[in-house]
């Protein structure tokens, strides 16, 4: 494509996105009439987001994102610290690094902020499992109960009710409670308890602040967070959903925070684990911290 005075994008397009298609048109729209040239490729499987990346983002301004959090975390961590600005089109189910960030969910508000974000650096996470390949992420990595809600979440539901899919498994998820030993070191210091879910957050509020991880957790303080929640049973899990709904952490008995930037998780019975919403292994793992290694266009009101 003939390259614009206005510059030069890359689009990529995860054909699995929410309304992919008509996003992509409306985007393409408002580029082009800002006299943008764009590169649009869309993915073929699992870590094609990544491969593109890498092969052609060095060539052109801005690489923009229409997908979830997987494929975004995909692109992220192949451009870590390339000084590339990524902007967002969200597309997923849930969205949370884009709605962290403060990115409109509608196609042509996000397009607006592609062209006139502000580029902020993030930190990443990395994920190293057992003789696996690296993974980073944006928004967190975890065990327990949101991971089976991940993979237990009709995928068509997923596609019809975006984020409110989620709320069905997750009331079915808090009567088969369920808990698992877990023993994690924090920068050297260990820690061991029954746990529903084990979390290591980079950011720390979920669908426009409608439940707060943690306390004091942000995406750009140079270090990552564990969240450790052990509620006992169903009531002692409403109870702490109810805290994190009211940002009152003050239950040591049940909800455990720790920051720094290195963390090793080992789960009895061994869990699976995801990362932004992708299932990467299984226990055990470790974590790290890549500080301002990611640059995300955001809006200039955030």
């Amino acid at each position: 494509m003939e390259l614009l005075s206005g510059g030069s994008f890359l689009l990529i397009v995860n054909p699995a996105a929410r309304r992919a298609a008509r996003i992509v048109s409306i985007a393409r729209d408002v580029l082009q009439s800002a006299g943008i040239a764009v590169e649009e490729v869309w993915t073929e499987r699992s870590g094609h987001a990544a491969e593109i990346a890498s092969a052609r983002a060095g060539s052109v301004d801005r690489v923009v994102v229409l997908g979830g959090d997987g494929t975004l975390k995909e692109v992220v961590g192949a451009l870590a610290h390339s000084g590339r600005p990524v902007g967002i089109l969200p597309g997923g189910t849930g969205n949370l690094v884009a709605r962290s960030l403060g990115i409109p969910m509608d196609a042509r508000g996000a397009t607006r902020v592609v062209l006139d974000g502000v580029p902020t650096a993030i930190d990443l996470g990395c994920v190293r499992g057992q003789g696996a390949s690296p993974h980073w992420f944006a928004f967190s990595v975890s065990v327990g109960v949101d991971v089976r809600m991940l993979t237990r979440t009709w995928p068509r539901a997923k596609r019809w009710f975006g984020p409110f899919a989620y709320a069905v498994t997750a009331f079915g998820e808090a009567m088969d409670f369920t808990t698992f030993r877990a023993r994690v070191t924090v920068d050297n210091q260990p820690l061991e308890r029954d746990a529903a879910e084990v979390m290591i957050a980079n950011i720390g509020s979920v669908l426009n602040d409608m439940l707060m991880l943690g306390p004091r957790i942000r995406a750009n303080d140079g270090r990552l967070d564990l969240c450790l929640y052990s509620p006992a049973n169903t009531r002692e899990a409403m109870g702490v959903l109810w805290r994190m709904a009211r940002q009152h952490f003050d239950a040591p008995d049940r909800l455990l925070f720790r920051a720094g930037s290195t963390f090793h998780v080992e789960c009895d019975p061994p869990q699976d684990v995801q990362a932004d919403g992708e299932l990467v292994g299984t226990t055990p793992f470790g974590v790290e911290i890549d500080a301002g290694a990611a640059l995300f266009l955001i809006p200039t009101w955030t």
